[in-house]
């Protein structure tokens, strides 16, 4: 093999070589452009700050302030106490509030020690165990949905009878993690499928702020507080409605995502502090400015429903963030 044979052999080899480099080069830029292009930089923006957090343990029943919680992915927990785990219901399954019955909303559910604790005006306290695996698992109902709850018992269901003042017995149920739960997408496909809550109206939180309650209350003749409007987070530091446009957020190292307005009812027009029903306000005064959601229909909004897709502690006093891309 002369010397012009041996060149054109190592070139051809180096050609094939420095083809294949550049073409493994072009796919290494192209990949890192579509990497770059599908991770878009997160930015965060302050939008407030947190001022309450409530959990409801017992559905219409009173809301228990707390310091920090855990935001998991059907809402708050404080220690044994989980955010609408409990729900009243007719001996029929169906569930009992306070549209029905307004002095539900004078009832404190607690734990202690393995109890749950009942209190009420003019009542004595109830102590029953806080699990009783052998009470009889009850298929009920939240609106059109069936779920299922554990009975909390004959002394409970004698106790809330009592001071319901109902001619009908009433019981109270406990949602356990292997029960049947809501699926919210069930009742608005704007949830996602995989999304599940014990015995909330629709989602795991809702969100409002202070200055929306203040804005309120400038066309009321009484005013009302936040307590008014069962929420899971109170924010403040932020105009009245700015809310509504939190499209994604974070707190600490919880993320949600907004689905849809909170279409207010009734239940708005009981007095958390005395148990008594107008049926009028502030109801009426928000038709006249808050039905702003098509989705909502007849249902004016105040605050936010969120699905919780990070789940972490939540603390009184932490900044909220909105996330853009």
């Amino acid at each position: 093999m002369d010397f012009n044979d041996e060149f054109v052999k190592i070139f051809g080899q180096n050609r094939q070589f420095a083809l294949y480099a550049a073409g493994t080069t072009v796919a290494l830029l192209g990949l890192g452009l579509v990497y770059k292009y599908m991770r878009q930089e997160k930015k965060l923006t302050q939008v407030g700050v947190v001022t309450q957090l409530l959990v409801h343990p017992m559905k219409s029943g009173k809301g228990v302030s707390v310091e920090t919680a855990e935001c998991l992915r059907m809402g708050l927990k404080y220690g044994e106490l989980r955010d609408r785990h409990w729900l009243v219901i007719t001996e029929e399954g169906h569930m009992v509030t306070g549209r029905q019955q307004p002095r539900l909303v004078l009832l404190s559910l607690s734990c202690e020690g393995g109890q749950l604790c009942l209190n009420g005006p003019q009542m004595e306290e109830l102590r029953v165990p806080l699990h009783q695996p052998n009470n009889a698992v009850v298929d009920c109902r939240v609106f059109s949905i069936d779920v299922q709850g554990r009975d909390c018992g004959d002394d409970v269901s004698e106790w809330l009878t009592r001071y319901l003042e109902s001619d009908k017995t009433v019981r109270l149920v406990h949602y356990e993690t292997h029960l049947k739960s809501q699926r919210p997408s069930e009742k608005d496909p704007l949830y996602p499928k995989d999304e599940k809550v014990a015995y909330p109206d629709a989602a795991p939180i809702m969100l409002m702020s202070e200055a929306s309650v203040r804005d309120l209350n400038t066309r009321l003749d009484s005013e009302v507080t936040v307590f008014q409007f069962r929420p899971s987070i109170v924010v403040s530091d932020c105009e009245a409605f700015t809310e509504d446009t939190w499209d994604h957020i974070q707190i600490g190292q919880v993320e949600m995502k907004r689905v849809v307005g909170c279409g207010r009812c009734l239940l708005t027009t009981v007095d958390p502090e005395t148990g008594v029903i107008s049926r009028k306000e502030p109801l009426n005064t928000l038709k006249t400015y808050r039905l702003t959601d098509p989705k909502q229909k007849t249902a004016p909004i105040m605050g936010q429903y969120y699905t919780v897709k990070k789940t972490g502690v939540l603390h009184v006093g932490e900044p909220v963030y909105k996330i853009t891309y």
